[in-house]
């Protein structure tokens, strides 16, 4: 059994959560503006993810989770997580996105995972009170991931992780197999190998011995 871990907005979906979430209210290009800046590693994960949620304050939880309906997975994401699921592995998520968006999305592509490590967006009466919460504020994917395995009594390496962003980058330093799927240019120096679709990641799986060929 190995423990694969997925990032979610810009990996497993082509979904920002937050943009989503700014497009309710009018704000959605400064949420692009500033998730770019921490993609990139110009501002810390932690300050971006706090400038993005103030800017919700007020958004009513209805039309949150009219944009948490817009959430997808990516074609073949879903597929590729059954595969791992029926070969035995822990399939984890570690985002600092929303756990209701992710949650929302999986259920929709029919698909589980066996571990969900995200952030959360409180309410008070009904909206957003634009805080945020969560285990993936100041804490980083390298704890999340290696206190999964710790759990799992998984060695490090057996782990795999897969993202594309500077916050991805503490899992990907630490994992066994490190994949960038469509990384930003300064995670790219981080991954073992880096990917461009759900079919190559498959087969970049399979030849690491996770799954076998398909048929």
């Amino acid at each position: 059994m190995r423990l694969v871990a997925f990032d979610f907005d810009g990996t497993l979906s082509d979904s920002e959560m937050t943009v989503l979430l700014g497009d309710q209210c009018g704000v959605a290009g400064r949420m692009a503006t500033i998730t770019e800046r921490a993609m990139n590693d110009e501002i810390s994960y932690a300050e971006s993810l706090r400038e993005r949620a103030a800017l919700l304050e007020g958004l009513s939880m209805d039309r949150a989770d009219d944009a948490f309906a817009q959430v997808r997975l990516r074609p073949g994401s879903a597929a590729l997580i059954d595969r791992l699921n029926d070969a035995g592995h822990h399939t984890a998520i570690l985002t600092g996105g929303f756990e209701r968006g992710v949650e929302r999305a999986l259920d929709r592509a029919g698909v589980t995972v066996d571990t969900l490590v995200a952030n959360r967006l409180p309410a008070s009466g009904g909206h957003l009170t634009g805080d945020v919460t969560g285990p993936l504020i100041e804490g980083t994917k390298d704890e999340a991931l290696e206190s999964l395995a710790a759990d799992l009594d998984i060695p490090q390496s057996r782990t795999v992780a897969v993202g594309d962003g500077a916050n991805d980058l503490p899992m990907l330093e630490v994992a066994g197999l490190s994949i960038g799927f469509l990384p930003k240019s300064a995670v790219r120096p981080a991954c073992d190998v880096v990917v461009a679709s759900m079919d190559r990641l498959g087969r970049v799986f399979a030849e690491h011995g996770l799954l076998g060929a398909e048929r």
